[in-house]
């Protein structure tokens, strides 16, 4: 038998700079779109990324999954015959390339480079990187014109565009589409004096009181992380907890209260807290939370529904399909849909259902949802108050907490929207600065 040559083993091409963090960043996407788990879950998973590529690595993953309408509505006119099934690097690879190119502040042809590697090195679609090469070429050639010519409206999902528009109308939708496609701002409420922290931080102070600061780099490296003096929490959050006011002394019921940023909150206003969660595993983190900023609350892992009284005051941020929080979650409109809202609407009733035997007679309660879907909130409050006459409607004042008033409604309830705070009431006219979280919030007293 005639022996076989040796073969010459051909060198290892150089490593290409920011490679690893594209292709997590693929990774990151076909998290949300292939396998159907949450971004911030796919996100804890180790990696042996450098600080910097994991930041580049979820910067591209999220902004992808912000702009996924428009991203696919791109693509769709530069791929006529679309792309073969069963190739999902190839999809998330033309995704996540597009994103950079047009939204991303990276060299064009470092994305398609990357991009060009990652497909040449999947077996099934290193026949089409040519293709993958023209089109994003063609993207980066075209980028002026292709900006010139989006609608907002086309970053939403299809089933929140049209529940938003027959909602909020055409114009309130395309303004709240306009704000959740930008990376948002990093809010903080402050334990003790927000405009000297505001200066420290090199942040602003917002009408609400929380201070509001552009991320950059990691949160426990900044100022009075690791003492305390403040801990994050998006500004929309921050007001229901407010709404209980005066709680010195009082027992108070915090249901659903992971990761803690209301039972922080409740705590600092001189209340007596149980912070009830079904999560054991999201208590541990709340618990880690009141360690550091040193108070001292009662944590109960349980089903809210299983909780027995009584208390002075309870504050229910009932679980639901929380697209009140695309903007900082941005794969919440993908992996939610209308039959999530029916179902997270019976359990909210549920929970709804428990207020009154959770409450001593005169004591009040808070029922939020970082929803903007009215099943989730108007239209609950409303069946609650129809089925129990133990409770009722204790109207929400504009002038009980600074800047609230553009939140209130006329029934009396707080309602903000992505789109409120616009980037004109910010130094600058800066974009990233605007808006807040999409809640929901109500107050009830028992009769």
């Amino acid at each position: 038998m005639k022996a076989r040559s040796a073969k010459t083993p051909r060198p290892k091409p150089a490593a290409h700079p920011g490679l690893p963090a594209r292709r997590r960043a693929c990774e990151l996407v076909e998290a949300v779109m292939v396998r159907r788990r949450p971004l911030d879950e796919a996100l804890e998973e180790a990696s042996a990324l450098d600080p910097a590529d994991r930041a580049l690595a979820r910067k591209i993953a999220a902004t992808t999954l912000r702009r996924l309408g428009t991203l696919e509505a791109v693509l769709a006119t530069r791929l006529a015959k679309g792309l073969p099934d069963g190739l999902p690097r190839l999809n998330t690879v033309l995704l996540t390339g597009a994103c950079q190119i047009l939204f991303l502040d990276v060299p064009d042809y470092a994305a398609v480079d990357s991009a060009v590697r990652m497909v040449e090195a999947d077996r099934k679609a290193k026949g089409f990187a040519g293709l993958t090469n023209a089109v994003l070429r063609g993207i980066a050639r075209d980028r002026e014109v292709i900006l010139a010519g989006l609608d907002p409206l086309d970053d939403l999902a299809p089933w929140l565009r049209e529940r938003w528009t027959a909602r909020y109308g055409t114009q309130t939708a395309a303004d709240i589409a306009a704000v959740i496609a930008i990376e948002p701002p990093l809010d903080l409420t402050i334990g003790e004096d927000p405009p000297g922290w505001a200066a420290r931080l090199g942040g602003v102070v917002t009408p609400t009181g929380s201070v509001r600061l552009l991320p950059s780099g990691p949160i426990p490296d900044l100022p009075g992380f690791a003492d305390g003096a403040w801990w994050v929490q998006d500004a929309a959050a921050a007001l229901p907890a407010r709404l209980l006011g005066d709680l010195k002394g009082l027992s108070v019921a915090d249901l659903c209260a992971a990761p803690g940023g209301k039972t922080a909150q409740l705590s600092r206003a001189g209340a007596r807290v149980t912070a009830v969660d079904r999560s054991a595993r999201r208590l541990e983190r709340l618990s880690e939370n009141m360690t550091r900023l040193g108070l001292t609350v009662e944590i109960v892992a349980a089903e809210a529904e299983t909780v027995e009284g009584p208390f002075d005051a309870v504050l229910l941020d009932a679980p639901c399909t929380a697209t009140g929080t695309l903007r900082g979650h941005p794969d919440v409109a993908r992996l939610k849909s209308t039959a999530d809202v029916t179902g997270l609407a019976r359990l909210q009733a549920r929970l709804l259902d428990r207020l009154a035997h959770l409450l001593v007679p005169g004591g009040r309660a808070v029922y939020c949802t970082c929803s903007l879907e009215p099943e989730e909130g108007e239209d609950q409050i409303a069946a609650l108050l129809a089925r129990d006459s133990r409770l009722a409607l204790d109207p929400i004042r504009p002038d009980e907490w600074p800047g609230i008033a553009p939140f209130v409604t006329p029934e009396g309830f707080l309602r903000t929207l992505p789109s409120h705070w616009p980037a004109s009431d910010w130094p600058g006219a800066e974009p990233r600065l605007a808006g807040l979280d999409g809640f929901f919030a109500a107050r009830l007293r028992r009769l």
